[in-house]
This record gives C-alpha cells, structure tokens and sequence, in this order.
C-alpha cells in the first residue's frame, strides 16, 4: 500500500537526514554505546542539519516550519539505521522540551534559550517523574517555596531522559498544598542554578547511550524570571503538551517496527532452512502476511494523527490510542521478527536484538499502556 502522506518537499528532506545519519551517526553508535553517553557536539550538528529544532523562529534562528511530516521523517530515517538512543533524545528535544519553550515563554525567556536550542547548543529536559509519582502527575511532591526574588525549590526527580547533560530541565513543582490541581507550576532550573544536583546515570536495559538520570534539588534557589507560565496552572500545562508527546512515541514505534519488519523480510529471503530460503517456508509467510497487514492498518492511524496534530485537532484521547496500540504493537512485531531470526535474533549485532532492548520501554514512558486504557475508557463512559 503506497502512503499520500508525504509530498516532494518531505522526500527531498529524507535524502538530508540520510545523508546526515551516515555521516554524524552512524560510525559513532557504537562508541556511544559503550561510553553510555552521546557526544554533544552531534546535536550542533543536527541542528545546522535542521534534523531538529525546525519550529523555533526565524527570529530565534531556527526555521519556523510546524508541519510535523518532517518529524516522522526524521523517525523513519533513524529507525533504518538502528540509531535510537540518538532518536530518543532528538524527540525529547523536539517533542517535549521545545513545545514548551515555544508556548509558554515571555519574549524575554524565548530571546534567553530558542537561539541556543535551536544551534543545538542547548540541551533540555523534562522533569516530572519522582520515586512516587509516575504517571500520577497529581503525587508530585517536589516543592516551590517563594522567597522574595526567587524561588527555592526542594525534591527529587527520577526517570529523567538527558538529566545528566541537560543545560536546562523544566520542573514540575509543587507551590500551593491547598490549591489541589491548581497548586503545581513549572520552572526552568539551570545547568549552575545553587543546591540543584544530578545524582547517577540510571542503568537501563536498552538505549545505552540515552543518559537517563536522578535529579536533586536541596534548596535550589530559581530566579523569579524562571517561572515558566504562570504559577498554578503547571498540571493544565503538562497535560496539555501530552498529546504531542505521545504523538512522538507512536512516531517513533511505527517507524521502528516497520524497518525492523523490512530487515526482517530480507534476512528470511536471504536465509536458508531446509534446503530453501525461510520466506518459501508457509508459516513464515503467514507470520509475514500476519505483521504486514498490522503495520499497514496501524500506519493508516498514525498519518491520520499526523493530519490532526498539524490541523490542530489531534484530541489527548486519540493521541492516547495511538500511544498504546502502536508501541504496544511494535512490541509484539519485533519479539515476532527477532523469533523469526532464530539464534542470530539474540546477537546484538543484529538490529532486531538491539531494538528488542530499545524499545521495550516505549509502552511505559509518556504514559504506560494501562493508564492510556483508563483515559480512554473514561472518556467513552462519560
């Protein structure tokens, strides 16, 4: 089934990114693999590239372009070359951290960050989760104290992607016990800001190189100009960026799976079992048959999303579905297509190995499958 999803602008894009991947990234991965780290100066690059960043302003540096196709480009083009814990950080930037620096800035904060950001010199991150509170943003239990000039906040994230070399990381806070959903607002705390702290580079079973880390906060003093919106409505504003963010990982899952898919059929044209190549076997077909149908169907979903998200129209509701079915679906396409590899599946020089580990934790994090499921039955009940 051909896709309409994209136009000549769009391909024309795909042959920069590729052209980018195979110079900046790929004859690093394995380096980065094995140092648990990325080397900074690739996202300069990157940006330059504009690989990431397109939305900041002209004004700012960047490109001003919104259409979201080139964001699933860059998704596609890094799921062929297995480069995810690169990808993983170039979402983070682009589909959480940008989104609210470019929404809830004053023209004095966006003159302070976007031209960094958008020269990749600039890195951000999101700190929502704590040992407590996961997907409960309401557990949040971080606090925001006002004390004349500034604020001092007190607490302890956990989970947070890009944590250790972030130069800026938007904090998600408590500032009024008694206000319920009203009493939690967002600061943007700096790499030198006094009593802010990283603890250690958290050890995950995949994505390696994505640094994951512990943040603390002993009596971190945030100047006043670092509030970012206004104080009180930091829930409304987190629940607000969750469709883009969710779009983000159903970007990310269906590109992944449809290119370890497409290595899959080649490997089982290639390979031989009984005297004939593995594709000439019935069942495997039948397997093949089986994931091609799914991931046509779940891409059909996805570029309908893709359409909503630049029309302004993709509801949290529809992002949620699209959350849970498509990472939940690569899950079960990959463990098939690694399956299908027999022994060589389990050699982490084969991609499908390391995309087994990479993407086992895309059905937990923007929110886990189970809460996806609860947000959307309750809609539907009313």
């Amino acid at each position: 089934m051909r896709r309409t999803l994209y136009g000549p602008d769009h391909e024309a894009y795909r042959g920069t990114v590729r052209e980018f991947l195979a110079r900046e990234v790929v004859p690093h991965q394995h380096y980065w693999d094995r140092d648990h780290r990325i080397d900074r100066n690739v996202y300069v690059h990157a940006a330059k590239a504009g690989i990431y960043a397109l939305e900041v302003d002209e004004r700012y540096g960047g490109a001003g372009e919104h259409d979201y196709r080139y964001r699933m480009v860059v998704c596609e083009e890094v799921a062929k070359v297995n480069a995810l814990s690169f990808g993983v950080t170039i979402s983070l930037q682009d589909d959480l951290v940008l989104h609210y620096l470019l929404d809830l800035t004053t023209e004095t904060q966006r003159q302070r960050w976007l031209p960094g950001f958008a020269s990749g010199e600039l890195i951000g991150a999101l700190a929502m989760t704590e040992p407590g509170a996961g997907s409960d943003l309401r557990g949040i239990r971080t606090t925001a104290t006002r004390d004349g000039d500034r604020w001092i906040l007190n607490g302890q994230k956990t989970f947070i992607s890009s944590g250790i070399m972030a130069d800026l990381v938007i904090v998600a806070a408590l500032t009024d016990p008694q206000a319920g959903s009203r009493g939690f607002s967002l600061f943007v705390v700096e790499r030198d800001t006094p009593g802010f702290r990283r603890g250690r580079q958290l050890d995950k079973i995949g994505l390696p190189a994505q640094d994951t880390a512990e943040l603390f906060f002993d009596d971190a003093a945030v100047p006043l100009d670092n509030l970012l919106g206004e104080e009180g409505r930091g829930l409304q504003y987190l629940m607000s960026h969750l469709p883009r963010e969710r779009l983000g990982v159903t970007a990310q899952a269906i590109a992944t799976a449809r290119a370890i898919f497409d290595q899959t059929v080649e490997y089982c044209q290639q390979r031989n079992a009984f005297g004939r190549p593995l594709a000439a076997l019935q069942h495997v077909r039948f397997e093949l048959a089986e994931m091609a149908t799914e991931l046509d169907i779940a891409e059909a979903y996805v570029d309908k999303s893709v359409q909503a998200f630049n029309a302004g129209e993709l509801s949290p509701v529809d992002a949620a579905k699209g959350k849970w079915y498509v990472s939940e679906l690569q899950r079960t396409i990959i463990d098939r297509c690694l399956q299908l590899h027999g022994g060589y599946g389990y050699m982490v020089e084969y991609p499908v190995a390391r995309a087994y580990l990479d993407t086992r934790a895309q059905t937990i994090y923007g929110g886990t499958t189970e809460v996806m499921k609860d947000l959307i039955g309750r809609e539907i009940a009313g």
